[in-house]
């Protein structure tokens, strides 16, 4: 009965003896991978554009000194300086932070 099956005869494997011999069948890189950056330059063109109309329209907006304690002048602090063109301009600013941040190259 046994003499009828073949022995099969196994070679012994032989263990790589250093680290070149194990790496030298995988490719591998040391180096870090080139990432990509999340936002491109125009993204970032647009975002400091941005961030110009906001930092406008805060200083449109500040100010308001009295000439004097005692004297009340209505024009100073409601002018349409503060009332109008500030808030347009940091709405304008907001809305481009939005594009740049969505922008698609």
């Amino acid at each position: 009965m046994g003499e009828s099956k073949q022995k099969k005869s196994k070679s012994p494997v032989q263990a790589p003896t250093n680290i070149q011999e194990k790496m030298s069948g995988e490719k591998r890189s040391f180096s870090k991978p080139v990432q990509e950056m999340t936002y491109g330059w125009a993204q970032y063109k647009w975002m400091l554009i941005g961030l110009g109309f906001i930092v406008l329209g805060l200083i449109l907006m500040s100010g308001g000194w009295m000439p004097s304690p005692e004297v009340w002048d209505e024009s100073i602090i409601y002018s349409p300086r503060r009332l109008v063109l500030a808030p347009i301009s940091l709405i304008i600013g907001l809305a481009l932070q939005i594009y740049a941040i969505f922008k698609l190259d």
